[in-house]
Parts: C-alpha cells; sequence; structure tokens
C-alpha cells in the first residue's frame, strides 16, 4: 500500500515540504516514485515520520537524524544506546536541578550542608561542588551573572556560598531562562538573599526537565515500532 505525502503530512499535523526535508536529509530512504515524479511512501515511510516527529521534542534534530541513520543501517543496537545516553544526561539534570531546589528551601546561608561551609573557594573546588566546568564558571562571570571576590595578593578568584548559590541556580535554569537580564535579575535576588523568584525559576525548570522526560519515552516508544515494523528487533 502507498501512501500520498499529503496523507501522511496531515496525520501528523505538518507539511508536505517537511516530508522533504526529511528525505533531502537523507534521515528517510528515499521512495519510489510514479512516471509522473509523485512520491509513493510506504508503510516503512510512514514509521519513519513518526519515530522523527516523535523523537524531536525530547532529543533535538541531531540526535534524531543520527539515530535514524543507524537504523537506515539496520543498526539498533546502536540507535538504542545513542538515545540511553541522552536519556541519562537528563537524569543527571533532574538530581541536580532537584539538589539546587532543595537547596533554595534553605533562607540563609548558614544552614548549607557541611560540605559547603567554605567561605573562601577557588573556582576549582566550586566547580567540582557545582558539578560544572570552570570555563562556564569564567563565561557566566563575563556575561555579569556572578562577581567573585578577588584574592588581594595573587588576583585569584575567591567564591564564597553565595556564589555558589547563584551557580547552582544558573546551572538549573540555563535550558529554561535564554534571556540573560532575567537571569541577572533572579541571580541578584539570590545575592541579597531573597530566593523566592530563584525558587519559582527552578520549579519551573524541573518542570521542563520531566515534561522532556515525558517526550523522550514518546520519542523511544515510536523508535521501537519502526524498528518492529523495519524487523529489528527480535
Amino acid at each position: 500500500m502507498y501512501y500520498k505525502p499529503i496523507e501522511i503530512a496531515n496525520s501528523l499535523d505538518i507539511t508536505p515540504s517537511a516530508l522533504r526535508h526529511y528525505e533531502s536529509w537523507g534521515i528517510v530512504p528515499a521512495p519510489k516514485r510514479k512516471k509522473n515524479g509523485y512520491r509513493l511512501y510506504t508503510e516503512e515511510h510512514v514509521a519513519y515520520f513518526r519515530c522523527i516527529r516523535a523523537m524531536y521534542p525530547g532529543f533535538g534534530m541531531d540526535i534524531t537524524r543520527k539515530v535514524m541513520k543507524y537504523i537506515q543501517e539496520g543498526n539498533a543496537t546502536d540507535a538504542f544506546w545513542t538515545v540511553n545516553k541522552e536519556q541519562a544526561k537528563l537524569q543527571q539534570e533532574k538530581v541536580l536541578t532537584d539538589q539546587t531546589y532543595e537547596l533554595l528551601q534553605e533562607s540563609f546561608v548558614s544552614t548549607l550542608p557541611e560540605k559547603f561551609s567554605k567561605e573562601k573557594m577557588t573556582i576549582g573546588y566550586i566547580a567540582q561542588l557545582a558539578d560544572v566546568p570552570a570555563s562556564a564558571i569564567r563565561h557566566w562571570e563575563k556575561e555579569g551573572l556572578i562577581t567573585p571576590h578577588r584574592d588581594p595578593e595573587n588576583g585569584y578568584r575567591l567564591f564564597n556560598q553565595i556564589h555558589l548559590r547563584q551557580i547552582l541556580v544558573i546551572r538549573a535554569l540555563r535550558r529554561t531562562v535564554h534571556y540573560l537580564e532575567i537571569m541577572k535579575n533572579i541571580v541578584k535576588e539570590i545575592e541579597h538573599n531573597n530566593i523566592d523568584e530563584a525558587k519559582k525559576a527552578t520549579k519551573a525548570a524541573l518542570e521542563n526537565v520531566n515534561y522532556q522526560n515525558r517526550n523522550q519515552f514518546h520519542g523511544v516508544c515510536e523508535l521501537y515500532k519502526l524498528c518492529e515494523v523495519l524487523d529489528l528487533v527480535k
């Protein structure tokens, strides 16, 4: 059975041109054509298109394209491990965002856990605590999000507990707060120990992670269905 592009496009709520884009990117097999040039899409093509549309919200197009390349090669194993790696990254993001939200529930820096109690921390030490690269912290400083102290003798950056809170919040929000001035305002409130806005923004970031998790499972579900159609799983 063959399908017209408009039939598939309507079922997925996209335009026929989107189908042609996927084809031109090489992430679906090239269809047969009629003598007049019209494409002849099969059940396999429908499964590919459904999988692509389902995977995109949770994994993004770069990962989706990579996975579709593996599937066309008949390599379901690497396709599954690729999405598994992305799910592991999201799990780590969930853990870190949860920790940040919990940390923000306490109003005073004196209540921070003992491992966060150092008043003067180097960039290497605070980067390890916050689980972010030191280069990211330097970038956030350049953007005006944080302002570490400087050792008067050697000029090295020195961070305190408030800086740590700011870094943890920036890390949690960087995927959901895209406007620099909004981020600056949230971080500034932490400096004045007014963390209500930071709590709200971090909670929103956590909700976004949960939403992405559901999208990823939807994508994995359609990926497995595609593999069944192609007889790549037993």
